[in-house]
């Protein structure tokens, strides 16, 4: 089975993601990031497509393996 190379997260979404895993919700995020709420899921199911990842839990999981930086590139 080979690697799957997970691409790195851009700035919005790596701070997005790091937020929703600390247990915000979209609204929380979007008020704190002077976002709308719909910019907060775009960014959301961005980066949980490119970590590869479905759920919320799965996601803070993502993170803490990359070592809570969520734009650093994994091979």
């Amino acid at each position: 089975m080979a690697l799957r190379r997970v691409r790195p997260l851009t700035p919005i979404e790596g701070r997005v993601a790091q937020l929703v895993a600390a247990g915000r919700t979209d609204a929380e995020v979007a008020a704190d990031l002077g976002l709308a709420d719909k910019t907060v899921a775009w960014h959301l199911a961005r980066a949980a497509r490119k970590l590869g990842v479905r759920s919320r839990s799965d996601l803070a999981a993502a993170l803490a393996s990359r070592g809570g930086n969520p734009t650093k590139e994994e091979r």
